[in-house]
Parts: C-alpha cells; sequence; structure tokens
C-alpha cells in the first residue's frame, strides 16, 4: 500500500495501528482503449483490504483520486465487489471512503455494468451486515447511489455529492445554491454527519464500537457507569431529547443520525449498561452550548421526520437492537406540502414500529395525543413496554379543543369547567395507567435505571412464529 497517497492515509487513519492488510495490491485496469494503460492504474484506483477498530474486524475501501482520478473501472468494481463477498461471509461490518470522478469513460459498458455489480453487492448485504460510506472528495452521478444504499454516510466539508451537479440543474449554478455541498445534503437527509477528514473518521471509529458486526451478532459493551446513577437532566431536558437520551446513557454517549435533517425528529444509539439501544424522539427545541434555545419545532409528526424515523427504526430492528421512543407529540403537521405526503410517511412510520420484533419501549416524556401518539410506538401498535413521567398527557386531544366539542353552545365557564374534568378524566397518566395503556409511572431522575431493567427484562424476547397446534 502507498504510504503517501490520501487514500492509504485515511485508511491507516480509521484502523487500529499496524492492523490493515491489503487485498488486490497488484490488480491494475484490463482495458487499453484510448492509450489507457494498465501501469497507469496501479490497484485500479481502489485500495482494499481488511483491519481492525477497537479489535473489530472490518473491511474497508478506500478510492484513489490519484489514480485517474479514483474512477470505476471493471478492476475496480470488482475488487470492492469481492470485498464484500468476504465481508458478508466473515459477518464483519464494510466502510467505503469514496473521492472518485465517477465512471471511467475508457471502459465505457464494461464500467457501467461493474458499477451495476456493487449495487449488488450492496443489496445482497443489506440488513446482514452494517455499510458506512464516507465521502472525502467528489461523488457523482452513479456513484451517488453508494452512500444512498448504505446504512450510514458521512461528507467532508469539502466534499461533492451529487446525481446532477448544480451546474446541470436548469435554471442553477453552484454559486446560487450549491446542492453537492455537504451542508445540502445533510440538510436533505443524504448524509448522518458532517465535518473535517480527522472528525469523520473518528465519528465512523465510534459508530463501529456501538453497531453489531452482523445481524447475527449482539451489540454490547463492559459498562462502567453507575447503573442507579440520577438521571439529573430529563426533567428540564424534554424539550430537546437529545439531551435526555444522553444523559440516561452509559457515560454520556448519544450518536445521533441524520443531525441536520429533519430537526424535529430525533433518531441515534446509545448504551444503556452496555446493550446498544436505538432512540427515537419528539423535539420542540435545540439549545446552544450556553443552555440557550436556539430554535423551536412544533410537536408534530412532520413527513421528513417519519421517513428519518422509519428508515432508523428499520435499521435496528435488522441488527436486532431495541428501541425507545421518547414521546413528546401533539398531532400531525399541517400545512398544503405536508397533507400530499403525511399519510404515507406516518403510515411506513407505524409498519416499521409494528412490524419490528425487537424489544420496543415507549417514554410518555411530555404530550401523546391522537393518531400520532400511536404512530409513536404506542401499546397499541406493539410496545412491550410503556413508562410515563408523573406529569406527562395522554388522550386524544387537547382538553381545551375537546371542551369547545362537548360543550359546544354552552357558557364560557361552563367549557372551562369540561375541559377541566376532561383532563382529569381522559388525558391524565393516572387516567391512562387505570385503563393499562401505561406500564409505569417513572420519576424523571430514575429514568435511567428502570430503562436498564427494561432492555435487561426484554433480552430474550424472540419473533413469535406461527405454531403448529396447541399442547394442551
Amino acid at each position: 500500500m502507498s504510504s503517501s497517497s490520501k487514500a492509504s492515509i485515511r485508511i491507516t487513519s480509521l484502523l487500529d495501528e499496524n492492523s490493515f492488510v491489503e487485498i488486490g495490491a497488484r490488480v491494475s485496469a484490463r482495458s487499453t482503449d484510448f492509450n489507457l494503460k494498465p501501469d497507469q492504474a496501479p490497484s485500479d484506483g481502489v485500495i482494499t483490504g481488511y483491519g481492525v477498530i477497537d479489535g473489530n474486524l472490518v473491511y474497508v475501501y478506500s478510492q484513489d483520486s490519484s489514480v485517474l482520478g479514483g474512477s470505476v473501472g471493471e478492476m475496480h468494481a470488482k475488487k470492492i465487489a469481492k470485498l464484500y463477498d468476504l465481508a458478508i461471509r466473515t459477518g464483519s461490518p464494510i466502510i467505503g471512503f469514496v473521492d472518485s470522478t465517477g465512471i471511467r469513460l475508457q471502459e465505457s459498458t464494461d464500467a457501467l455494468e461493474a458499477i451495476g455489480t456493487i449495487y449488488a453487492k450492496q443489496a445482497e448485504a443489506s440488513g446482514v451486515i452494517p455499510q458506512i460510506t464516507a465521502v472525502f472528495g467528489t461523488c457523482g452521478g452513479g456513484l451517488s447511489i453508494l452512500p444512498a444504499m448504505s446504512d450510514f454516510s458521512f461528507m467532508a466539508d469539502d466534499a461533492k455529492l451529487f446525481v446532477n451537479s448544480p451546474n446541470a440543474i436548469k435554471g442553477n449554478y453552484e454559486e446560487k445554491n450549491d446542492t453537492a455541498s455537504a451542508k445540502a445534503k445533510a440538510e436533505s437527509g443524504n448524509a448522518d454527519a458532517t465535518g473535517s477528514e480527522d472528525e469523520i473518521i473518528a465519528e465512523i471509529r465510534t459508530l463501529v464500537g456501538l453497531l453489531p458486526c452482523n445481524n447475527e451478532d449482539t451489540a454490547f459493551a463492559d459498562c462502567e457507569d453507575d447503573l442507579n446513577r440520577a438521571s439529573s437532566n430529563v426533567a428540564s431536558g424534554k424539550a430537546d431529547p437529545a439531551v435526555v437520551a444522553a444523559d440516561i446513557a452509559d457515560d454520556g454517549l448519544f450518536f445521533e443520525v441524520k443531525r441536520a435533517f429533519a430537526p424535529e425528529m430525533v433518531a441515534g444509539l446509545v448504551r444503556l449498561n452496555g446493550t446498544t439501544t436505538g432512540i427515537v424522539a419528539n423535539r420542540t427545541a435545540r439549545f446552544d452550548e450556553s443552555g440557550k434555545k436556539s430554535a423551536e419545532y412544533d410537536s408534530v409528526l412532520t413527513p421528513a421526520g417519519c421517513d428519518k424515523a422509519t428508515k432508523f427504526v428499520s435499521f435496528c430492528d435488522a441488527f436486532n437492537i431495541p428501541v425507545i421512543t421518547l414521546t413528546n407529540v401533539t398531532g400531525f403537521a399541517s400545512c398544503e406540502c405536508c397533507e400530499k405526503k403525511i399519510a404515507g410517511a406516518a403510515a411506513k412510520l407505524a409498519f416499521a414500529f409494528a412490524d419490528a420484533d425487537v424489544p420496543k419501549i415507549n417514554v410518555v416524556i411530555g404530550n401523546a395525543m391522537g393518531s400520532a401518539y400511536n404512530v409513536m410506538n404506542s401499546k397499541g401498535i406493539g410496545a412491550d413496554l410503556t413508562i410515563a413521567l408523573p406529569d406527562s398527557k395522554i388522550g386524544i386531544m387537547d382538553a381545551k379543543l375537546a371542551a369547545s366539542i362537548i360543550a359546544d353552545g354552552k357558557s364560557a365557564d361552563e367549557v372551562a369547567d369540561t375541559a377541566k374534568k376532561f383532563d382529569a378524566l381522559q388525558n391524565s397518566v393516572d387516567s391512562a395507567a387505570s385503563r393499562g395503556y401505561i406500564d409505569e409511572i417513572v420519576n424523571p431522575e430514575d429514568l435511567r435505571k428502570y430503562l436498564i431493567g427494561a432492555v435487561e427484562m426484554l433480552y430474550t424476547k424472540q419473533a413469535i412464529v406461527e405454531k403448529k397446534h396447541g399442547t394442551v
């Protein structure tokens, strides 16, 4: 492996020291069309091999933009496809570093066919091994599908990701709207996080430590954090569930995914007594480093938020990762644009929760109103355990709105009295608990230890298969 190329430096920065073993170093291009000579394409523009991250086996490919622009030709693609075969057979994550000008023009249909084989391998690996892709240079045209088919994707701040370049879009140009930028892709949900190359590599190392190696593995690590410590920030941080997630997590580690996309919905990974667990939550506010509110969001489900959560729940289910929802929702987004998509998006999220057979826990940390609450992993669609904080509200609608319907035409005092009674009888957490819709009412400071106990209790949960007959 060349010690001087960016492609090789990225690999050595990612992996544990001296752990990388290169595969296919002598492979070069077969095509000689348009004066393309094999000695012009060492390793055919991509370094492939395996190594370890904190002792965990991973497979890595890194495109070398100094060799034919890192373009994908027949042998280049075969190397990546072969690496996928090895990763699938050994049940290990695969990580790709993309830095390429695209499909190699000199090889035409050979290159076109070859990149299709990479798509096929990604589809085969999906739900079997974790796939992580980082864009460190240019990733355009057909190559843009590689990060899109991965489970997690990252972009360096100066990287470019596009199907059509900004200048190729009718009525647009790069200076007007750089649709290929890391910022644009993060905000549209095509990148989980952005940053410098060193920051992205550090993020990937952290992520690999949280993930299982494959769909038959369990993501677990030793825990030295106090299992009974108080969750001191839950009560004050309910508006931003990222704060709650970090508070209940082992060592305060919360790995949030798609951070700039649909910020009203939070998704990410924590450990609870060493067990990796997924978090899906409704956000109504964000705070800056000084603790001041920097953004506010309506407590509603949006199409983008539902799409974000659906993909994450599907990933967790595929890789046997328990899911906890931190629910604070009053309804669905209401605007002409949202109305076109919200029913379908909410249906997919409801299906994802109902279909998942991993342990599912719902924690009502604020409001849980109407059908939006059902969509957020309610007991009705299959949550194994439901927990609520004492001051939460659970019901069909806001008490004042309900009273205006029930006591329509009556005096203001009667409407107010009806609202008060409705709130006590129908919207209170005690009312929901009395009907069996809430299993436990937990004080905010005790949330961590209750969730640890719940995850451990559900550890042996298995999908129930259709029986042949009873045995009574």
